[in-house]
């Protein structure tokens, strides 16, 4: 019954924008055999000694906590990032703040959720650049937390982001702190051919690329 109800897009924030069902599903599916081409997925071991419990990928450059290379943990070259996801990053600032935004992203964070798999909030600091960060959902559906930009708790609104919705997030919103407190398993459209949620997050690193 939910899919028969239209979502609308929303601003959570100042600069935070929520656009429900942005990709199709013909989309998704090209967008999740892209992800399964990317090899590499790893747990990242943090300075405190943990691991996260999402399995990412990274392309354009390599995220080591807390801080970019162009080579990964066992000194390999990162994954190529591919010019039609600047394409898509394009299309998707477009269709969060106006035709009239330019957006050149050169960093692709990919993130495998399982059902246990969670996001401690967080900011996105470690780049130069304060351009928007584009989350492409696919899969299942999670509670994403969008905070505050001064602590981890409150205010914050939880969102449904579910399977094809875009999430833009700039501006006076670039640094609030966020997070995946779960995800709901199941959720998920069985034409896709995903248990589990991938998280595509684009960037803009702000580097030289020699770096």
């Amino acid at each position: 019954m939910d899919a028969l109800i239209p979502r609308p897009r929303a601003e959570v924030a100042p600069g935070a924008v929520h656009v429900p069902d942005w990709l199709d599903l013909d989309e998704q599916r090209r967008l999740v055999e892209a992800c399964r081409g990317w090899r590499g997925y790893r747990q990242t071991r943090l300075p405190n000694g943990g691991v996260m419990s999402v399995r990412t990928v990274c392309l354009g450059w390599h995220w080591h906590p807390y801080r970019y290379s162009k080579v990964t943990e066992d000194g390999s070259p990162v994954l190529p990032f591919p010019s039609w996801l600047g394409d898509l990053g394009q299309r998707a600032v477009a269709s969060a703040y106006g035709p009239s935004s330019v957006y050149a992203p050169d960093i692709a964070l990919v993130n495998f959720y399982d059902s246990a798999a969670k996001m401690g909030m967080h900011q996105d600091k470690d780049e130069a650049s304060l351009e928007p960060v584009v989350s492409l959902s696919l899969g299942d559906a999670c509670v994403f937390r969008f905070g505050n930009t001064s602590d981890r708790g409150r205010p914050y609104t939880d969102v449904d982001l579910r399977s094809g919705d875009l999430f833009v997030f700039g501006g006076q919103s670039r640094l609030a702190f966020h997070g995946v407190p779960r995800v709901l398993p199941g959720t998920a459209d069985p034409g896709l051919g995903l248990a589990g949620r991938l998280n595509i997050t684009l960037r803009v690193s702000g580097l030289p690329s020699s770096s």
